[in-house]
């Protein structure tokens, strides 16, 4: 396959009014003119409507493209430029503002190599126009089988349309790749550009009740995006062979360095910055524009570690990926980064091994810290009318919702897509830190996932939540450590396993605690609970 040498952007296509003497809609005290003479092209398209492009006349020139090509290099996905905004800031703080990054591009709409991220829904004040469902043209996207739509995975998988086709139909009897290629960390880059300040339909999309972006569909939008570059990292140009199975295997860290606001334009960009013999480790960064306009330099509000698998899509079993050559000093010390993470996640695969072995007692001197955890909760069990008021039970901060998974939350491998998994348990963990101090909490971090089976069609499955232990060392800004899981229930088997863990980290706004809001401690009733907490203790140490 080769790399395109013009910009590419997807069409954004309006309908036509039923009649020539209808008004143009007005929004926001602005009248929309529709141009007379709007000349069309063939080959533009659309990524958010189901309709032949061949059959809709051209409205809205803002993007327009050749049919994108089998494969790019750096595609920016478009938005428009930063409006005011009245949103309050708060402080963030952060352990990673040293490490090395991606180099922030510009959040510019008129950049090259730019494709819109589209609002999913239509205008309540347009008419759709009929579906021709014996157009020969390649099928629409919201007809394609394997596939959770949203705003950015509909121009993801319009961009990648060659690419993903190929993986929805791969060639089982095909071989798998002879010989491993070598790619920079510039050919897996991608970049989205969400059009906030124009596009008031994708804004209302995003919007949360407190005028910021929700963090859920963000995550959603990470995962997705992650998965593209992986893909890109590990295509060749050779369509004969058989393609790669590429799974999300982890999120090592997402942190909120700051708020983000719903109408200034939004811009995330990635790449690989480490592999090893199967995995692929990507990094991320969401940039904003700062509302006041200082310190242009910097813009990133947000940073995640997506860590995917490769496996042979026939066997099921671990594949090689192409190798990774760094160009920058930059590059180089993340891939030294990169290996340090490796190693520290096998040791800790061996240490569980070896505790495993020992019968579950591998920490040295765990048993002091076990009954110093169990000490206060024990008096809670036996004793709860002399217990401290200021603390509280694990399992009096538990909650739970329950769903079957639809088919149209599945991925292009018929999965239950990750990161719809990641958003219902990011909004079971708002809820749970929200219902735990009393007003609305403040997200910090991701602090991990762990994709351990997959979750299928049709599964019943759990999500239940709590609050695993608190962090009150600084007052300015007490932690709450969530934890959720997702077990996936087989009634008719009398089954329960778990498919995935997260751990999440909120804090609270400043002005509650200086209305004296007090954060209560929690503690475990249970040598099990106990022992949670101290591998999440452990945990987050290490990765310090």
């Amino acid at each position: 396959m080769k790399l395109p040498t013009k910009p590419l952007s997807i069409t954004t296509i309006t309908k036509v009014f039923s009649t020539a003497s209808a008004k143009p809609p007005i929004f926001n005290n602005k009248t929309t003119h529709t141009p007379t003479n709007a000349s069309f092209n063939p080959t533009q398209f659309s990524t958010s409507l189901p309709t032949s492009p061949q059959d809709l006349p051209i409205k809205d020139s803002t993007f327009t493209s050749q049919k994108p090509p089998k494969f790019m290099k750096d595609p920016t996905f478009l938005a428009g430029k930063p409006l005011t905004n009245t949103a309050q800031n708060r402080s963030f703080s952060s352990g990673t503002e040293n490490q090395p990054r991606i180099p922030p591009d510009s959040i510019d709409p008129s950049s090259p190599d730019t494709i819109p991220v589209a609002s999913t829904f239509s205008s309540p004040f347009e008419s759709p126009p009929p579906i021709d469902a014996s157009s020969s043209i390649r099928k629409p996207l919201s007809l394609w089988p394997g596939m959770y739509h949203s705003p950015v995975t509909n121009a993801l998988w319009e961009a990648r349309s060659s690419i993903f086709e190929r993986l929805l139909d791969p060639n089982r009897d095909a071989l798998l790749q002879s010989e491993l290629l070598t790619k920079t960390p510039s050919e897996s880059r991608t970049s989205i550009l969400y059009n906030f300040s124009k596009d008031y339909i994708l804004r209302e999309q995003y919007r949360d009740p407190w005028n910021e972006v929700r963090i859920g569909k963000l995550l959603e939008d990470l995962d997705a995006l992650a998965g593209t570059i992986a893909v890109k990292h590990c295509s060749n140009d050779d369509s004969t062979t058989r393609p790669l199975l590429l799974v999300t295997a982890s999120v090592d860290k997402i942190v909120l360095k700051k708020p983000i606001r719903v109408d200034t334009d939004l811009k995330i960009a990635g790449s690989v910055v480490w592999v090893g013999r199967s995995s692929i480790e990507i990094q991320m960064e969401v940039m904003q524009s700062p509302q006041d306009g200082s310190n242009h330099l910097d813009l990133v509000v947000l940073t995640a570690n997506f860590t995917f698998v490769a496996c042979d899509s026939k066997t099921r079993k671990s594949a090689a990926v192409n190798r990774l050559a760094p160009e920058t000093e930059k590059e180089k010390l993340l891939i030294e980064e990169g290996e340090a993470r490796d190693k520290q996640r096998k040791r800790k695969r061996e240490e569980q091994r070896q505790e495993f072995d020992n019968g579950g007692h591998s920490l040295h001197g765990e048993e002091d810290r076990l009954k110093a955890l169990l000490a206060e909760g024990r008096v809670f069990c036996d004793m709860p009318a002399l217990a401290d008021r200021d603390s509280i039970l694990i399992r009096d901060t538990r909650l739970e919702n329950s769903l079957i998974c639809q088919p149209q939350q599945r991925n292009l491998y018929g999965r239950i897509f990750g990161g719809f998994l990641m958003h219902r348990a990011f909004e079971l963990a708002f809820s749970t830190a929200y219902a735990f101090v009393g007003q609305r909490p403040c997200f910090l971090e991701v602090d991990h996932v762990d994709f351990l089976r997959p979750v299928d069609v049709g599964d019943f499955l759990r999500f239940k939540s709590c609050v695993l232990y608190t962090q009150l060392e600084n007052p300015s800004q007490p932690l709450i450590n969530i934890e959720v899981e997702a077990h996936v229930t087989r009634p008719e088997l009398r089954t329960s396993e778990v498919s995935n863990t997260f751990y999440f980290t909120f804090t609270v706004n400043p002005d509650a605690l200086k209305n004296g809001l007090r954060i209560r401690n929690v503690v475990p009733a249970t040598e099990e609970e106990a022992r949670r907490v101290l591998e999440r203790m452990d945990a987050e140490n290490s990765f310090c």
